[in-house]
């Protein structure tokens, strides 16, 4: 039944606001890297305007502005002492 019938003109205005944020997160990646990466957070708020109703809707993305790999210094020994408790590391040294 699509196209029959009266044709009526109808406007639309939309209208909102914009928020943004910067973000910034770092996130080790070795023994001797971590990344920092910069983030810019939008989130749109819109409403949409017609002679019936009006909708309201929030749109949120998320854009990376930069990503930087810091390296460090190669450490000449590497101790993995996750799950050791102060008894455990006398032995280690020793």
């Amino acid at each position: 039944m699509a196209g029959i019938g009266p044709n009526v003109p109808v406007k639309f205005l939309d209208s909102g606001t914009v928020e943004t944020t910067v973000r910034s997160e770092f996130k080790s990646t070795g023994i001797n890297q971590t990344i920092h990466r910069i983030y810019l957070d939008v989130t749109c708020n819109v409403s949409v305007l017609t002679p019936y109703r009006t909708t309201d809707e929030s749109i949120r993305n998320e854009v990376m502005l930069a990503e930087n790999v810091i390296v460090g210094m190669v450490p000449s020994t590497y101790y993995n002492l996750e799950g050791m408790d102060s008894s455990n590391l006398i032995d280690m040294i020793e």
